[in-house]
């Protein structure tokens, strides 16, 4: 396939053309028959989750290949038939296999969600190829999923959210070297954690943000959600001061071409990437509470956490947050409803007191 060239203004656009890109590559590495069930799947999955389909087929196949076969096919000339051949035992031993396998010359392991996620995958693969008619055995459905075990959710509290916004306004503890980009990063760096903290919006959503986004008379902005689904969110002045401030940094910078569309630039006055966030993240939260990994997705779980401890209600969240099943929203900010326990702990009185007699 021909490589499309975009103008950056469309991350979401530029984003799938090197997924795609991505993908038939590596489906040259890849039996026939995968590119026709990516086809199958192609209406209703995203360019990311059929990039992530490939890199577990990938592993499983060399699975196959290597312990399945003893190394008597290749990956390209395995067949449907072959996979006919595969039992639940076969897929057992390649969910263990994935606690410590090589792959590439890398010594690799998987968590049980990874785990969970392959299986996921080569289930996916059986099926399609099942209800097509093309294989007459799923040993997949025998296979028990690993079992998930719930995490705890790690968040910024109050006085740790202030410290964050205040090392990235003044650089406080930074190193000498961090020190001296942060003059020409700290109004970006605020503005991007400000966004965060006070939105709750998704790492890529913000990447993907353009200056056009953005509406200041309504205090609000147009995000891309999971899926490609467009959403408006709304803001604080808070929120709104802090874009305002990078804004006119922005215009008032020659450097900034006016055909660049993209919100928060890099040094190199592009895109910033997904990357580029995480580390600056990163960089202010050591400062601020090293013990926590802190990530931007730990910024949208404090964020989520405020809301629902402010609001007490579950849907509001899931719908601020984008999530399109509310349980999703409670298994993630069900540990909070221990607040509501404690505070509620002394409500009701066992003896009467005196100015009730």
């Amino acid at each position: 396939m021909a490589k499309i060239k975009t103008d950056g203004s469309d991350y979401y656009q530029d984003r799938n053309i090197k997924n795609l890109d991505k993908i038939d590559l590596i489906l040259q590495e890849l039996p026939p028959f995968c590119e026709d069930y990516l086809r199958g799947v192609e209406n209703r999955t995203s360019t990311l989750t059929r990039l992530n389909y490939v890199y577990d087929l990938r592993i499983f196949f060399d699975f196959l290949c290597r312990k399945k076969f003893r190394n008597s096919k290749t990956i390209p000339a395995l067949t449907l038939e072959d996979l006919e051949q595969v039992s639940d035992t076969d897929l057992e031993i390649f969910l263990s296999y994935l606690s410590n396998y090589t792959f590439h010359h890398k010594r690799l392991s998987c968590d049980e969600r990874a785990k969970a996620r392959k299986l996921s995958t080569v289930r996916s693969m059986y099926k399609y190829f099942f209800n097509k008619g093309l294989i007459e055995i799923n040993q997949t459905t025998k296979v028990a999923t690993p079992k998930l075990h719930e995490k705890e959710i790690i968040r910024l509290e109050g006085n740790e959210i202030s410290s964050i916004l205040d090392v990235a306004e003044d650089g406080n503890g930074l190193s000498k070297h961090a020190t001296g980009y942060h003059e020409k990063t700290k109004i970006r760096d605020t503005a991007i954690l400000t966004l965060f903290l006070g939105t709750g919006i998704r790492i890529s959503e913000l990447v993907g943000l353009n200056n056009e986004s953005i509406d200041f008379s309504n205090n609000s902005f147009v995000v891309t959600r999971k899926g490609g689904n467009q959403a408006i969110l709304y803001f604080s002045e808070e929120v709104g001061d802090a874009l305002a401030a990078y804004l006119a940094q922005k215009e008032n910078d020659p450097r900034v071409s006016s055909e660049e569309h993209a919100l928060f630039l890099s040094l190199q006055y592009r895109r910033i990437t997904v990357r580029a966030v995480e580390n600056l993240v990163k960089k202010y939260a050591k400062i601020v509470t090293p013990l926590k990994k802190i990530t931007p997705h730990k910024l949208r779980s404090t964020y989520g956490t405020a809301l629902y401890r402010e609001t007490g209600d579950i849907y509001i969240v899931a719908d601020v947050l984008g999530h399109r099943d509310v349980n999703t929203t409670r298994k993630h900010y069900a540990a909070i409803t221990e607040d509501h326990r404690r505070s509620v702990a002394s409500a009701v009185k066992l003896h009467k007191q005196e100015d009730d007699q």
